[in-house]
């Protein structure tokens, strides 16, 4: 029946149309997220206090524990400690770093909440849980994570 003159003509009367799936829309990003981000562009890491007193950043709107609106920020150091880390000995081609690097959930100096970035110690040998490391900003800083081009041995 597929290969009928009748089925060949009604999948000619089928309507057809490219479609591509896209998200056209922006995002503004709020006082909170927004300070984050202008910060960074600014070449400072900013996070907020919670209702609790300890300080999150990455800042969030609202309190995780309470789910209150937070509104009080707080200017932070761009140094920290290395909470926990993975190495990435073959970088993907989407890395920003083309080296080997590491994952690493740093503790900004200040805070009480690690986040997630890149380290270029070097090498493996010299990643360490509990080391000290600093900000090597991005030559161009526009408002966005990547300002953050990696942390490095303090």
């Amino acid at each position: 029946m597929a290969n009928s003159p009748a089925a060949a003509q009604h999948d000619d009367d089928v309507l057809r149309d490219s479609f591509e799936l896209g998200f056209t829309y922006t995002r503004s990003t709020g006082p909170i997220i927004g300070a984050f981000l202008t910060g960074l562009r600014d070449g400072k890491i900013v996070g907020i206090k919670g209702s609790n007193g300890k300080v999150i950043c990455p800042p969030t709107e609202y309190d995780p524990h309470t789910a209150e609106e937070l509104t009080e920020l707080v200017d932070l150091p761009s140094t920290g400690t290395v909470t926990t880390w993975s190495w990435i000995s073959q970088p993907h081609p989407k890395h920003v770093l083309t080296k080997p690097f590491a994952w690493a959930l740093i503790k900004i100096d200040g805070a009480d909440t690690a986040m997630l970035h890149k380290v270029d110690a070097g090498s493996e040998a010299n990643m360490k849980t509990g080391m000290k490391v600093k900000v090597r900003w991005a030559a161009d800083r526009r408002g966005f994570m990547t300002d953050i081009e990696c942390f490095e041995p303090a």
